[in-house]
């Protein structure tokens, strides 16, 4: 089992589902029967914990087709219907917060400009006003109270993959000139100082103790990173992850490693240094509060998990291990305990493959853009 400092209900193992886009839900944000399938079957298939895809605090946060909502009250009965149909199961449910800011597609938002904390010519992204920022960190902690409201165990902050927040910690699109941004006077400071870096992780601090302070004490708040890239450099977001568990009420940080058996892509300071990339996170103190840190990417058998565990993380969040299979810890688990085996479908799989693992059409289609995953020729994964 694995335990979490605020108290709330325990992991019975180390895997939690990953936060996977699927495009299944209304595009009113509502839940729909598709996604809700898809998301118990993975509670049933043994998740230690089971986390929702990004769900979007503000309407203009919308980063895909079909997302899942959690800025209204409106989303609420669904939500509720969610939660207990993971727990039902005994997986520790979560809901992933999330805003894509300058990743909004203009199609998605109503043709609107998407907005981030600067202004970017290329994406064509509009500054945040003063007050837009502090009425967007209100809104991710009003998720958070809808998401306990609900009846979830907790929530993840989504501050990776170049999304809102991560994009108010990086030093290439945050240049703000207040209390959320380094400002020019700060431009030749180096990006991980003291100064120039805490006003960047101003706005997530706010939302983390913000969350805290309106929901129980046991209610579980985790943060994923990028481990690197989406204009983040790895000291930044290493420090960024030391001061997160070193400093804040948190419960565990997830790491959006994209491999897990990687090195880092970029020269690292200490040019002798030959740790992989996950070692650089989870290598780190685990704080006063003794911080699980876990790992995404490229999970699929044991010898992966394997891996992870002798490389110091404290739990693995699969993603296309789990898509193919529902079950794909319990069948960890089984192959372990037997000796067998683990089997692991081959790519790329077909369309009845899919539906039997509770994969929709819709999320099917969406999965044809990951070369070698959908089975070409299969003309229902068109659908």
């Amino acid at each position: 089992p694995l335990s979490f400092p605020s108290g709330g209900p325990s992991m019975s193992n180390r895997f939690m589902l990953a936060p996977l886009t699927n495009c299944q839900s209304g595009e009113d944000g509502a839940l729909s029967e598709d996604e809700f399938r898809w998301l118990t079957m993975r509670a049933l298939g043994g998740h230690g914990a089971t986390m929702t895809c990004a769900a979007h605090v503000q309407e203009i946060g919308k980063g895909f087709p079909g997302q899942l909502g959690i800025w209204s009250d409106a989303h609420l009965p669904r939500l509720t219907r969610l939660a207990a149909g993971i727990k039902k199961h005994k997986s520790v449910s979560i809901v992933q917060l999330h805003h894509a800011g300058m990743r909004s597609p203009k199609e998605v938002i109503g043709g609107r400009a998407p907005v981030g904390p600067s202004d970017d010519a290329k994406s064509g992204t509009r500054a945040l006003t003063l007050e837009e920022v502090r009425q967007l960190r209100d809104d991710f902690i009003s998720g958070a109270v809808r998401a306990q409201t609900a009846g979830f165990d907790g929530v993840e902050l989504h501050a990776a993959h170049g999304y809102i927040i991560c994009s108010f910690l990086s030093p290439l699109h945050n240049k703000r000139d207040d209390d959320y941004g380094p400002g020019p006077a700060m431009a030749s400071v180096p990006s991980t100082s003291g100064a120039a870096l805490e006003h960047r992780m101003r706005f997530l601090r706010e939302v983390i103790q913000g969350v805290r302070a309106v929901t129980r004490p046991d209610f579980i708040v985790g943060v994923r990173v990028s481990a690197e890239r989406f204009g983040m450099q790895l000291l930044d977001v290493v420090e960024i992850t030391r001061r997160l568990v070193s400093e804040e009420p948190i419960d565990f940080v997830d790491v959006s490693a994209w491999d897990v058996h990687k090195k880092p892509a970029e020269e690292v300071v200490d040019k002798g240094d030959m740790r992989l990339l996950i070692e650089h996170f989870t290598g780190l103190p685990r704080g006063p509060r003794n911080i699980p840190i876990g790992v995404a990417g490229k999970i699929s058998n044991v010898e992966d998990i394997a891996h992870c565990m002798k490389h110091g993380a404290d739990f693995v969040s699969p993603g296309r291990a789990s898509i193919l299979q529902h079950d794909f810890p319990a069948k960890i688990a089984a192959s372990v305990s037997s000796g067998e085996a683990f089997v692991q479908p081959m790519l790329p799989v077909t369309q009845e493959h899919l539906m039997k693992e509770g994969v929709s059409p819709v999320f099917a289609t969406y999965l044809r853009n990951w070369p070698g995953f959908v089975k070409d020729g299969d003309e229902r994964a068109k659908l």
